[in-house]
C-alpha cells in the first residue's frame, strides 16, 4: 500500500476512535443495523434519525449527515432536504448514496431534487448508479449493471457539475473530483453477497468525512478501510454470513498490522 495513504488512514481512524463523531444517518430499513454497527465498530456514534420533527436539530448537533435513498417515502426526502439545509447551515459535510438511481422515474426524480436541494460534498454509488445520475440509463433495481471502470467518465462529469467528489464502487473503488482519480484495488468478491455493504460504505464515508476537511482524502481513506477490512475478513469467512461477522470484525480491530497481512499476500 502506498505509504501516504496509510498514513492518512490510520491518523484519520484516530481521529474517528478518539472523537467519536456523531454521524446522523437518513438511510433505509435494510441497512440500518449493518450501518450503525460498522460505525460503531470503526468508533463513530451513529444515530438515524428521519421524522421531520427532528431531523433539523439532529443534523445541527451531528459531524456529518449521510443520506440514502434506499426505502423511499415522501416525507423522508422532505426530511432529507430539511436536514440538508441545517447541516449546510453548520458547515458539515453531506454523503449522498443514491441507491437504486435509474431504476423508476420517482427515484430519479428524488436523486435530481436531492443533488439540486442538499449539495452533498462527497457521491457513493455503483457503476449504473453513477452513470444514471449523468446519463438516462435502466438499472436492476440497486444492482449494478455497469462497472466501475465503465462509470469513471460519467463520474469525472457527475463530479465536476455537482462540485462534489464522486466514489465508485466495484472491483476497483474510484474516488475523483473530476479531474484527480484515486483507485482502491482491495475487497473481495463475497462483499457483494452481504446485504447493505455499499451503504456501510456510505456511512463510513460520512465518519472520515467528519474528521478530515479533504472530502478526496476522506473517501479514499474510507473506502481503502472498507476494502482491506473486507479483503481480510473474506480470507477465513466460509460464507455470506461468517463474512458480515468477521468484517465487523475487522473494523473494530483494523490496525497498521490488517494493512500488513494484505501487503504481504501482494
Amino acid at each position: 500500500m502506498n505509504q501516504t495513504i496509510k498514513k492518512n488512514l490510520l491518523r484519520d481512524l484516530e481521529a474517528i476512535r478518539s472523537t467519536s463523531p456523531l454521524v446522523h444517518n437518513i438511510t433505509n430499513y435494510v441497512v440500518m443495523n449493518n450501518t450503525a454497527n460498522a460505525l460503531l465498530a470503526i468508533g463513530a456514534s451513529p444515530v438515524m434519525a428521519h421524522s421531520i420533527e427532528e431531523v433539523e436539530q439532529m443534523a445541527s448537533i451531528a459531524s456529518s449527515l449521510v443520506l440514502n435513498i434506499g426505502t423511499l417515502s415522501p416525507n423522508w426526502v422532505e426530511a432529507m432536504i430539511l436536514a440538508a439545509e441545517s447541516a449546510h447551515n453548520k458547515g458539515i459535510p453531506v454523503i449522498f448514496d443514491p441507491v437504486g438511481a435509474g431504476a423508476t422515474d420517482y427515484r430519479n426524480d428524488v436523486c435530481a431534487r436531492i443533488l439540486r436541494k442538499c449539495k452533498p460534498s462527497i457521491i457513493r454509488g455503483n457503476g449504473s448508479e453513477i452513470i444514471s445520475l449523468c446519463r438516462s440509463i435502466q438499472t436492476k433495481g440497486v444492482d449494478s449493471t455497469a462497472n466501475s471502470t465503465d462509470a469513471l467518465e460519467a463520474a469525472k462529469e457527475l463530479a465536476l457539475k455537482a462540485e462534489a467528489i464522486v466514489v465508485i464502487s466495484g472491483e476497483i473503488d474510484y474516488i475523483t473530483d473530476g479531474q484527480t482519480v484515486e483507485t482502491n484495488p482491495y475487497g473481495a468478491t463475497i462483499m457483494t453477497k452481504v446485504t447493505g455493504m455499499g451503504c456501510t460504505a456510505t456511512a463510513i464515508l460520512g465518519a472520515f468525512a467528519a474528521v478530515n476537511p479533504s472530502p478526496i482524502e476522506a473517501a479514499l481513506s474510507a473506502m481503502t478501510l472498507m476494502g482491506v477490512a473486507g479483503q481480510v475478513a473474506a480470507c477465513y469467512s466460509k460464507g455470506s454470513g461468517s463474512m458480515q461477522i468477521n468484517f465487523l470484525d475487522e473494523l473494530y480491530n483494523f490496525n497498521e498490522t490488517t494493512i500488513s497481512r494484505i501487503d504481504e499476500k501482494q
